[in-house]
């Protein structure tokens, strides 16, 4: 059976949880190198609520230090696809400095490994990822677009630098495709362990929206499926709705009916969360949850003239060259749009929504 950590935390006093979560979950890193990947979509401040606190990363990293690992290294590939935007995400995001020292641009190292001839023959990762004899995946709790939920399996997309994350944004151009291959990602080295920021989440048009909800908890599991089953029962989602945790499932990776995960702690659905639009719609059956993932292909991305500042960010930054400034506004090309909505995710006013 597997388990799942739910421990009350704030970002004052959340290194309890983090001590909890190793008593629960213990692993033995003396003398070994550990990863610690946390979730940098890109540069924002930390009360934006889009990147892992640095709260929670520093004390992960106290933590560790306790343990005597050979090294540490906290990184993460942003969405941006420059890799030499890496360091500049993950110092306005806080991390670097929660970091202590321990920080490592990941994007400019990467090895070349077998993938789905479907997508790519081959994909490159960051070679941390690879060589470490621990990784430990550091998620926000948070909403997405194209996969409902982001916690344990999404966030290994990141182990990808970011232009490949791009070109798989093409190949997987529809959301059903794409919540099977951030499984084909994740499979590629599975996190040891899962430690998420639940303390202020993520609701609405995710993963870069401007609606936090304060939760007040620290998540840790040792399955990624049995825990983002988990969160998705807090936002009031029927995991089997999910495809990607049915894939992930399929695969023998974990679990997520309820009577195959034991909880430890207060598992409540969080009252009126809101999550993307559409998904209360029709995801009672298979085809309606089917219906809902392929209906995520017609919606295009529309910039809000009030908070658009013209910074051709999103221009930048789309894998298709499908966006244009028009009359000081970024607007969407729809035949060559191919919904990745990585606009609406680097996007640094969050003037993206999807219509």
């Amino acid at each position: 059976m597997h388990r799942v950590m739910l421990h009350q935390a704030s970002y004052e006093d959340c290194r309890r949880a983090i001590d909890s979560a190793f008593e629960l979950f213990p692993i033995d890193v003396k003398g070994r190198k550990v990863l610690v990947k946390p979730n940098a979509l890109r540069a924002a401040e930390p009360e934006q609520g889009i990147s892992t606190h640095p709260a929670v990363v520093l004390a992960l990293v106290e933590k560790l230090e306790e343990m005597k690992p050979a090294a540490i290294t906290v990184g993460d590939n942003p969405g941006a696809m420059s890799y030499g935007d890496n360091e500049k995400t993950l110092r306005t995001c806080g991390l670097i400095d929660a970091a202590k020292g321990y920080y490592q641009n990941i994007s400019g190292d990467a090895v070349e490994i077998d993938f789905v001839p479907e997508f790519l023959s081959w994909v490159s990762v960051s070679r941390a990822v690879m060589e470490a004899d621990v990784f430990i995946s550091v998620p926000k709790f948070k909403t997405h677009g194209l996969t409902v939920i982001t916690g344990a399996i999404k966030n290994s997309y990141g182990i990808i630098p970011g232009a490949l994350k791009a070109r798989l944004h093409s190949k997987a151009w529809n959301a059903l495709l794409f919540n099977r291959l951030i499984v084909d990602v994740f499979s590629l080295r599975i996190p040891d362990l899962f430690i998420v920021d639940a303390i202020v989440g993520m609701e609405g048009n995710g993963p870069a929206s401007p609606d936090l909800r304060e939760i007040g908890k620290i998540l840790a599991s040792d399955n990624g499926v049995a825990l983002d089953a988990t969160i998705a029962r807090m936002m009031g989602v029927s995991p089997q709705s999910l495809p990607f945790l049915e894939t992930a499932r399929q695969r023998r990776l974990g679990e997520y009916e309820e009577d195959s995960i034991e909880i430890i702690g207060d598992l409540t659905a969080i009252p009126d969360f809101k999550v993307p639009p559409l998904i209360t719609e029709s995801t009672e059956t298979p085809s309606g949850i089917r219906e809902f993932f392929l209906g995520r292909v017609g919606l295009r991305p529309s910039a809000d003239r009030d908070l658009c500042t013209s910074c051709e960010t999103c221009i930048d930054q789309c894998p298709a060259s499908a966006l244009a400034m028009e009359d000081a506004l970024p607007v969407v090309d729809p035949e060559k749009c191919i919904t990745c909505f990585c606009c609406q995710e680097i996007c640094p006013e969050m003037a993206i929504t999807l219509r």
